[in-house]
């Protein structure tokens, strides 16, 4: 495949002018990415304070990008995701046909961009992945209709819609238990910092297993299957297990070698990380002080910030190797077609550096720019989030993933899906009440518009420029509309001015704001000063009566009933405090409960004041 550059004077001024429209396209999906999907890797983390949105928003891009640029394929199937069945050895597969196709990608990814725009917008983490399938299967109507052919693998299409159902459930079931477990034999111990000391490394075997597991087979499946030596993964991503019949060595057999889907080597390898991530953190722990309070966080959860900030980090890095394709999949197949002299498309396309670089970059910046949009709905909207809910939530959300993503399933999942899910899991783990089903359940309505949303918007691009065989006519209509688009997105955001958020978006659409379970410790903080100062206030008024001459009785009891309500309300602050622990960035939770009890005391001296009347 020649370069960008080998081709610009090769190319007639029309194609050139589509070709680049199509690079900005393809750009604006990556941005896209990198501003919905970053919040599957580090909202929670924000949510738990575990990092700053400022720290997240920097680790992301740089995980994502790295993951894209590093570990993405270099070669890609055309017709992405099997949605699409294209007989290549068909004759109907000439140059009109993929001069069809490479316009309809190139209006399934303006689609599928352009929606994850608007859920940005509001702070709704929807699927990327799903988000271009929709496209595509918009493009595949059409062509269908037009070419008078079958193209669309309804068989593919099912398993993605089940996986909407699939997918939260089983983060969210593996999450719950994930937490539980924690909960139970940590949190909820007698000496819960001696606990976590001995049975912390213990659980990282586990978390690092499938780390490992997950880091050969979905992360860095494409550099293992470029391996020159016997390697992990065939061509077709499937696991090839250490067989030293294939090796040359006369006379050995594995009964593995035909069936296994997990070898192995890559059991030993990610048993290998597990043990070594285990007895790093035993030798850090005897190191430190647990007891000592950092950034607000107890023991316990300073040991789970690191581990849910490596797990964050690999989802990141997965993220970024995965969904790279999302957007230059398609334009791999757009660059194949137009920039080749027979116009031709093939199975398969090489992915240029230059691309690559392209939709790593777009990831990145996506990130940096729009992503803390996204960021605090996951991580602060649905429920409250701690280290150790964040480390479940990340690990339940790995482990989901990497299932899927087995042979014996082999379904595009949505990482938004299943860490939504995961979220939603380790809140039920501190009971129904936690978690703001209310948001959720639009979150989930914006991930089954998702599909037909980019397929409507596909299809509408994909007439409007076709309107009849003349391929450069329609060339021509495809570099008119393009920029019609784009102002008319970037008129509807700035006319949407000020900030969206989804609690914005959603107040309206039924239920109520600022339930009591909703509040945060400075809030409550905030309603025991005033119960505190209607307590001096009644007193006050009993004093003055008394100096007048008139029964101060009434202002007497008022005074006590108010101090009452003052301690009533201290006691749940302690108790929200102590299980919530929304107390870390600002202030130190011992200086925070300190604050508490001096201001309690106002209303004591006010109360002892009254009843000495």
């Amino acid at each position: 495949m020649k370069s960008i550059l080998e081709y610009h004077h090769s190319m007639e001024p029309l194609t050139m002018m589509l070709v680049a429209l199509a690079l900005i396209v393809c750009a604006y999906m990556a941005w896209n990415i990198g501003a919905n999907d970053v919040a599957n890797a580090m909202g929670t983390s924000v949510g738990s304070r575990a990092l700053t949105l400022k720290q997240a928003v920097i680790i992301a891009a740089i995980f994502e990008f790295s993951g894209a640029f590093f570990a993405g394929d270099a070669v890609t199937d055309t017709v992405r995701k099997g949605i699409l069945t294209v007989d290549f050895l068909d004759p109907m597969v000439d140059e009109v046909f993929s001069f069809d196709i490479a316009l309809g990608f190139i209006a399934a990814m303006m689609a599928a961009a352009t929606w994850l725009t608007i859920a940005t917008r509001f702070g709704l983490p929807v699927s990327t992945t799903h988000s271009i399938i929709g496209g595509i299967i918009g493009i595949g109507l059409v062509l269908e209709v037009k070419h008078n052919t079958s193209l669309i693998n309804w068989d593919k299409v099912q398993p993605v819609v089940m996986s909407w159902v699939a997918s939260p459930l089983l983060g969210a079931t593996i999450a719950f238990f994930s937490y539980w477990i924690i909960k139970k034999s940590i949190l909820e111990s007698e000496k819960p910092e001696d606990r976590s000391m001995w049975l912390a490394p213990i659980l990282a075997f586990p978390t690092f297993f499938v780390l490992g597991i997950a880091l050969q087979f979905k992360a860095l499946k494409g550099f293992f299957s470029r391996a020159e030596s016997n390697g992990w993964i065939d061509d077709k991503g499937a696991w090839l297990p250490y067989n030293p019949k294939d090796s040359g060595i006369p006379g050995s057999w594995n009964p593995l070698a035909e069936t296994a889907w997990l070898p192995l080597n890559s059991v030993i390898l990610a048993a290998v990380i597990g043990a070594l991530a285990s007895l790093a953190l035993y030798f850090v722990l005897r190191r430190i002080d647990i007891k000592e309070e950092v950034r607000g966080f107890r023991g316990v959860e300073r040991i789970f910030v690191w581990l849910q900030i490596i797990t964050a980090a690999y989802v990141a890095f997965a993220h970024g190797a995965n969904d790279r394709s999302n957007a230059i999949g398609p334009m791999a197949a757009v660059w194949q077609v137009l920039s080749s002299e027979g116009g031709q498309l093939l199975e398969e396309a090489d992915v240029p550096l230059w691309l690559v670089l392209l939709g790593s970059a777009g990831i990145a910046i996506g990130v940096m720019t729009w992503g803390w949009r996204v960021m605090e709905t996951i991580g602060k909207k649905i429920t409250d989030i701690t280290p150790t809910r964040g480390f479940a939530a990340e690990f339940g959300a790995a482990t989901t993933i990497l299932i899927f993503s087995m042979p014996f399933l082999a379904v595009p999942v949505s990482t938004t899906h299943t860490l939504v899910g995961a979220v939603v899991g380790v809140g039920l783990a501190g009971g129904a009440k936690a978690v703001d089903f209310r948001v959720f359940g639009k979150i989930a309505a914006s991930w089954v518009a998702s599909v037909p949303a980019a397929a409507f918007g596909s299809i509408v691009l994909f007439v409007a420029a076709t309107q009849g065989s003349d391929t450069d006519a329609n060339a021509l209509n495809m570099i008119v509309i393009l920029p019609i688009s784009f102002i008319a997105v970037g008129y509807a955001i700035w006319k949407s001015s000020g900030e969206i958020h989804v609690e914005d978006a959603l107040s309206d659409a039924g239920g109520t704001s600022g339930e009591e379970d909703d509040v945060t410790p400075f809030e409550v903080f905030h309603s025991h000063a005033q119960a505190v100062e209607k307590t001096v206030n009644h007193m006050l008024d009993a004093v003055n009566k008394a100096c007048d001459g008139e029964d101060p009785s009434e202002d007497i009891q008022a005074t006590i009933d108010s101090e009452l309500d003052a301690d009533n309300i201290k006691a749940g602050l302690r108790e929200l405090v102590k299980e919530d622990m929304r107390i870390g960035l600002q202030v130190k939770s011992d200086d925070f409960l300190h604050m508490v009890t001096r201001q309690d005391r106002i209303a004591d001296y006010a109360q002892n004041v009254a009843e000495q009347l």
